[in-house]
């Protein structure tokens, strides 16, 4: 039996639809109102590693590994890992650097480096 861990080059949340519905916590979501500078709790199932020493994407997802384009670059400042009813899940906080404009087409990450206008 092995340990489960997954690395994650990007934040991925679900979108803001899946709380007002009922199905998922407010820090499983991205904020509709999404603005640099400030600081937001995040939660994931499974136990999961960021890079926490510079920018990464923070991207929308719908399950399955669906991901959205990058919507800003964040700074994760702080993971936990916790157990709740028998389940893993890694939390924690991300500061918003950049919001991208989802009409922009400029190319922002180059694999895991963040392109800085």
């Amino acid at each position: 039996m092995g340990i489960q861990v997954e690395f994650n080059p990007d934040l991925a949340l679900r979108d803001i639809a899946e709380y007002l519905g009922g199905r998922r916590s407010l820090e499983e979501c991205i904020p509709t109102d999404l603005q640099e500078g400030r600081v937001y709790p995040f939660l994931k199932s499974g136990q999961r590693n960021y890079w926490l020493l510079g920018e990464i994407p923070l991207c929308s997802t719908n399950g399955r590994g669906n991901l959205s384009r990058p919507l800003a670059a964040i700074l994760i400042t702080e993971v936990t890992h916790t157990v709740k009813d028998g389940e893993v899940y890694t939390s924690g906080n991300y500061l918003v650097k950049k919001v991208f404009d989802e009409k922009d087409e400029t190319i922002h990450f180059e694999g895991f480096q963040y392109r800085r206008p």
